[in-house]
This record gives structure tokens, sequence and C-alpha cells, in this order.
């Protein structure tokens, strides 16, 4: 089989360890999955997009490149590849550019795999139809659960289910933070502590505050439920006002406080009127999500006639949003391979 030519979009932490393993493992990648990755674009904002048709070398690309553009969307429209691999990450105004990026490989049958939230998130809905129509994948395991399958599990693992509602902890930061109120530190000891470990940014609103989680739940909305959502159908909440009355207060009721996110759709088959949001809950022990602790995530998902389902594993860091990035290319490799 030959190489799949991929355009790597994206020298950040995720595109760095993804373009390391695809290197370091290729052997192996090969023999156990017959996967052979040939890099032939790679794009960063501020270094441009740099091709080479016949492969960079990931190690100095890209000044030894011989053709070079300066803008990523001028090298993809101008060049050619077998798969976008979009890693970089688009603001949630408008979740540009990256929607443009993976548009323009969409119309030109060239399939998508991205880390990319807020593209997901904000036209999901239109870039799956429209990879349908061209008879490509698009594939964004990593925007929700890093490295634990969860959109494939749903969308194609309970393929044929009607899906009837969601719950989940969709951020690993805001459930560690939780997680040590509840072993009894402060709101603030546990902030540091998560930036300590190299979980919460400096500015850490995007988990506090909800809007990470959010983006999640309007992925799992547009790629499960197919309906699209708009940012400000979901109702946000954060956790920066929990103090410690309330975590102990939970625990003598008996459960704990959770930054849960929610989706159910009323109506036959799900085409009514939506709820969905993130918000601080009292979670019952009991409750699949009740001791869903530190870095872990968890999705609780209702699907007519299966009934309940639930997904629990790690949603943090680089390295397992990388990895839910390589699985996603593996399973576009092995379509390829399908067809050929």
């Amino acid at each position: 089989m030959s190489p799949l030519r991929i355009w790597l979009v994206g020298t950040g932490m995720v595109g760095t360890w993804l373009a390391g393993v695809l290197d370091s493992q290729r052997e192996w990648l090969a023999a156990r999955y017959g996967l052979s990755v040939t890099v032939v674009g790679i794009a960063s904002a501020r270094g441009g997009f740099a091709y080479d048709p016949s492969g960079l070398d990931l190690a100095s690309a890209p000044a030894a490149a011989p053709r070079r553009w300066p803008s990523t969307i001028e090298g993809l429209r101008a060049t050619e590849a077998d798969l976008l691999v979009e890693v970089s990450a688009s603001p949630p105004a408008d979740g540009e550019p990256g929607v443009a990026h993976m548009r323009e490989a969409l119309q030109r049958r060239i399939p998508v795999v991205t880390s990319n939230k807020w593209p997901v998130a904000l036209h999901g809905v239109e870039l799956a139809a429209l990879a349908r129509s061209q008879g490509v994948a698009f594939r964004a395991e990593s925007t929700v659960m890093s490295g634990t399958p969860v959109l494939g599990a749903l969308a194609e693992g309970l393929a044929g289910t009607r899906p009837v509602a969601l719950r989940g902890l969709l951020n690993a930061t805001a459930n560690f933070i939780l997680s040590e109120m509840a072993g009894g530190r402060s709101y603030e000891d546990a902030l540091t502590e998560a930036r300590r470990a190299g979980l919460a940014e400096r500015d850490p609103a995007a988990d506090v505050e909800g809007h990470d989680a959010a983006a999640k739940v309007m992925i799992l909305s547009g790629l499960v439920f197919g309906r699209q959502l708009r940012r400000e159908q979901v109702a946000v909440r954060g956790i920066t006002a929990i103090t410690g009355r309330e975590i102990a207060e939970a625990r003598s009721a008996g459960g704990r406080v959770k930054h849960v996110a929610t989706l159910r759709f009323a109506g036959p088959e799900g085409a009514g009127s939506v709820t969905a949001s993130v918000q601080p809950e009292l979670v019952r022990d009991g409750d699949p999500l009740a001791h869903v602790d530190g870095t872990a995530n968890a999705v609780v998902f209702e699907a007519s006639p299966v009934g309940q389902v639930t997904i629990t594993g790690p949603g943090a860091g680089p390295r397992l949003a990388g990895q839910g990035v390589l699985s996603d290319i593996i399973a576009v490799a092995s379509r390829r391979a399908g067809c050929s």
C-alpha cells in the first residue's frame, strides 16, 4: 500500500507529539496497522505552509521545504495530499481558520482528522454532511475526551440506535479541582495544584468557567445527535464560586458536587426543543458520575433500544489528544486500504 500523504496543520504540543510518534514508531505502526505516513505539508500560524511532495524531514521542516506559502489556506489550495490532519486551535468566536481548512479539504474529497474543537463545535453538522456527500471521512475523536474513544463508540459503535440524552464530566481540569475540594482543599489551593500538575493554564477561564465543556456538548450534539447547537443554546455556569461549605453539604447529603454537562432533546426521536447545559450539580452516590475523580472524564449516554451506556477514561494532556488523532489516522488509512 502506498504511503498516506498528509498535511499536518498545527505545530503545537499535539502536533509535535504526533509528528514524533509517526517518526519514532514508524516500523511498529507499519507492522501492527499497515500504516505508512509521509508528511508532505506542514503549517503553523507563524511559519506559514511548507510543502515537499516527496516528504518533509520533520526535524528541519519547514525551513528546508522547497515550496512555501505565507498562509495555510494558500498552501492547501496549491498542493495535494491524501489526508488533512488539523491540530491547530481556532478561537470560539468563529472557529476560523480551522473551518476554512477543513472545508477546503472535504470539498476536494480529502478526508479530515482534527483535534480543533471550536470548528467542530460550531460547524460539526455541516462538516460531517459535507464529508458524507463527498464520500470521505471526517473524524474528531480527540475533541471530546482526548484519547478515550467516545465519538466513534457512540456514533459508530451504536449506529442504528436513537440517541435520547447524555450527561457527562467533560473537562479534566474542573473535575480535578472539584475532586481536590472533596478531599478538603479550598478552590484556590486546588487550582494551584492543577496548575502545578500542568492541567490549568495561567488563565484557566475556559476550563473553570465551563466554556471548554460547552464546546464538547456542541460537538456531541452535532456528531452523535445530528443536531447543530449555537453557543447561546448551552447554558453555562462555572465552578469558581463553589465553596467548601457546599462541598461539605453535598457530602452530608450522600453525594458530590460535579461539573455536569447535560444534553437532551424533547419530542419524538429527539426532534423537539433542546436542554443543554454545563453547571455544578449535586451528584448522589450510585450515579455513574459520582466517583469519577481526578482527571478522568465520563459520558453517560442513553439511546433506544440499548438503554444507558457509560464511557469513562482519561481526558487531559497533549499526548492523550495526540493519541486520539493517531487512532483516527489509522481508521482513515484502514478505510483507504479497504477501498483500494
